[in-house]
This record gives C-alpha cells, structure tokens and sequence, in this order.
C-alpha cells in the first residue's frame, strides 16, 4: 500500500511556513483617478503577480489600432518556443502581405526575409506588412491565423477582445480593451527574448544593400523613461493614440496601457505618470525562479509516471513600501486526475503564496515538456513493479 499512499500524496495540497518574516503585501487603490487624465482608459499592473496598481475604465472596449501586434507577437514566439518556425526561416513575402497600408517597411511581393528581420520591422516599425507575412507564414493564411488569436484570447481568459487582423488596421468587431491588452502584454512577456527587438530604439533592414531600410522605434519611451524595454504603441483616426509599455526597475517590472490620448506627447506622459506611480509606492521580492522545480506528480498513462512540475513565472510578492510586516505561507495545489498525452506548457497546478488565509499570489506550475502517453506494455510493467513493492 506504500505505492498507492504515494500516489495519493503526491496530489495533497499542503503548507509551509516561509522564513521571511520583515515582508509586506500591496494594497492597491486601483481607483486612484487623480493619476491620469487626457485617455479614455489606462491600466497599470505589476507584472509577474498580475496585480492592479491602477485602473481608469479598463474593461472599456475600444479600437486597439497596432497594439493589436502584441498578440500577433505572442503567437509568433509561441511558434518559436514549439520549433513550429526559427529565426534563420526565410519567408516570402505574398502579394497580400505586400499590399497592406499604414505603418510598413516596404516588402515587395517574392522578396524573401528571415523571421527575424521580419520581427524586428513588427517589433520595432510595427510594420503592417511584416505582420501579414508573418501571419500567413506561422498559420498558413490571414483567416487562420486570426482564428489562433481569438483562441488565444479564449485561452487567456479575456472577456473583451475580438481580432478581425493581425495587423491593428481598422475593422468592424475589432476591438479591445487596457485590461486584456495588459494581460496580453504579460503573457508575451513570458518570452522575454521579445525585449531583445522592442527595446531597440533603432536598427536596419536589408542592410549592406542599395535597398537599406532604416527603423526607428515608434515608442520612443525606450530611450527617454529609464527602464522602459518595450513593448508596442498604436495609432488610428478612430482609435487616437494608444501605448501598452512595460518597466523594470530594481527587480520589478510593470505593464502600462493607455488607450485614446490625443497626441503622442500626451500618451507618453500619461505613461510616465503610470510608471512613477508605481515604483515610488511598490517594491516586489523574489521568492522562486520561473521554471524552478517544485515536485514531481503522477501523471496517469505517461511514460514517465512521474514528472517534475515547474513555475511557469518567478513568484514574488507585490510589496507596499512603508506598511506593516507579516508572515506568509506557501501553498502548492496539483490537480487531480492528470493524464497523458499532454503538451508542453500544459497548467497542473498552482503555487500560491497566503497570509491569514488570503491567497496573495497564484503562479501556474506547468510541465515543462510534451508528456507522451505509454504503451499497454509500460504500464503492464509499471504496475507489476508496484504490486511487488506493496505490502
């Protein structure tokens, strides 16, 4: 019985009490109106707990113009993460990608860019082009990969977001809103090779040729707000002037978005004032790395038996600065009933931190892998090995 005991444990949420005594938690007041004005809707939050800090009609949908590239950009690195693509794949540009309007570094229809020159116009020139071609090459064609955005859209949870493109260009039911652009933002953030192209603030296409394209970053808060690394800005007639912007500062990092300024000036300030805000009154510390290994877990039919879970985002506490000190404790929660096969990245549990009873943090584990499923003769074996351990 030793064995099936150790199953079952293996699945019981329990408790620990960390040494970390002189610690605080955050009390936001996310209905502080006096930070920000001049903008339809802003949300600032911290961005490994996913707190908010600050919120101004956050749920409020609107045009997100080419704020709409973040999600084209967290498809594209997921892509990256599977080996579905690489940075060195050539990709040829369609007549299509060719055609767009707006913001575009120029691709003619036949010419051929690595992914990586492609995302460093989406990145840095948030280029239209770019992130059309980009588009039909991870999903195939533009209506596809739109169906992978909404799914992803699904998938993170948001309640108030719908794409018709991967571009931001305008168009009937496209729409978002600070809240999910945020969310959005901190889950692209989750690659953080990302920051390598959006904090550029310049760099060259076609280089050492007579067709050299220059790029200037459209958000110029990379090189005049310390600490500011990305991530994307947005303009439409309709939608006016948007930034989803993100900053590190002393360990903690922040995503900002605001949405409807009405000039660029304006949403840059209304930006700083965000990030002011927060690492004047927050401060956060570092319990346990991202992909650090919690335990390992059964996971029912798997070759394996067994596998080791890790965090998918390090897992810190969003600390008030000058407020009392208390005690925390951990919690780790695996989910019952878990079966192979099961893809890389796949959520099995929680690590949570509490105090009193309150969950003040909640980091997915994942399996850090593709789980495969055993054959009948693994686990005829599997199950001999245990019944000859019992008793």
């Amino acid at each position: 019985m030793k064995a099936f005991a150790a199953v079952l444990t293996s699945f019981m949420i329990f408790f620990s009490s960390l040494a970390i005594p002189a610690v605080t938690w955050a009390k936001p007041d996310p209905q502080n109106k006096q930070l920000v004005d001049q903008v339809k809707s802003a949300i600032l939050i911290e961005k490994d707990t996913g707190r908010v800090l600050f919120s101004k009609n956050a749920n409020k949908e609107l045009p997100p113009a080419s704020m709409t590239k973040i999600m084209t950009l967290l498809l594209i690195f997921k892509a990256l993460d599977r080996h579905d693509i690489s940075l060195t794949d050539k990709v040829r540009i369609s007549d299509h990608a060719a055609s767009m309007g707006g913001s575009q570094v120029f691709l003619e229809p036949g010419e051929e860019m690595t992914v990586n020159e492609l995302l460093k116009a989406i990145a840095i020139g948030s280029a239209n082009d770019a992130s059309m071609a980009m588009a039909e090459y991870v999903a195939g064609s533009e209506s596809e990969f739109v169906k992978k955005m909404n799914q992803e859209v699904k998938a993170l949870g948001l309640k108030h977001t719908h794409f018709e493109n991967p571009t931001g260009l305008p168009a009937k039911d496209h729409y978002s809103t600070a809240h999910d652009m945020a969310i959005m933002a901190k889950a692209l953030l989750h690659y953080e090779k990302v920051l390598h192209y959006t904090s550029k603030y310049e760099d060259y296409l076609r280089e050492n040729t007579d067709n050299k394209f220059w790029l200037v970053n459209t958000n110029k808060m990379v090189k005049t707000y310390p600490g500011v690394d990305g991530l994307k800005t947005g303009y439409t007639n309709e939608a006016k002037y948007c930034l989803t912007a993100t900053a590190k500062r002393n360990d903690m990092r922040v995503i900002a978005v605001v949405m409807g300024a009405p000039t660029t000036k304006e949403r840059n300030k209304q930006v700083a004032r965000l990030f002011d805000y927060a690492f004047a009154n927050y401060q956060t510390k570092k319990l346990v790395d991202a992909n650090h290994v919690v335990k390992e877990v059964e996971i029912n039919k798997s070759q394996e038996g067994k596998v080791p879970v890790v965090t998918q985002d390090r897992v810190v506490l969003l600390l008030k600065k000058g407020t009392d000190k208390n005690k925390i404790k951990t919690k780790i929660k695996i989910n019952k009933n878990l079966h192979a096969p099961m893809k890389k990245g796949t959520t099995v549990g929680y690590y949570m931190v509490t105090s009193k009873g309150k969950v003040l943090t909640k980091t997915p584990l994942i399996v850090a892998k593709d789980i495969k499923e055993a054959s009948w003769w693994q686990l005829f074996k599997r199950n001999i090995g245990k019944m000859t351990n019992w008793g």
